[in-house]
């Protein structure tokens, strides 16, 4: 996710709690996701979508705090 801001990440992990909380959600619905699709863990097709949706808004609000960082260093 985000190759482009590798480095920016890395240093917000280490700093940024609310980013690092919303990072590991991130993964968290993601890895879980990936479990439902599979069909290691069960879930309807509904709850999948819905996991997806949250996960979108995740990674949005990841993005513009990403790119908010990345304009205060330049």
């Amino acid at each position: 996710m985000f190759p482009e801001y590798r480095d920016l990440i890395t240093q917000l992990k280490g700093h940024d709690h609310h980013f690092t909380r919303l990072f590991d959600k991130h993964n968290e619905l993601d890895q879980k996701i990936k479990n439902m699709e599979a069909r290691i863990t069960p879930g309807t097709h509904e709850e999948i979508e819905t996991l997806k949706k949250e996960k979108l808004l995740l990674k949005d609000d990841l993005y513009l705090i990403l790119r908010k960082a990345a304009a205060a260093t330049t």
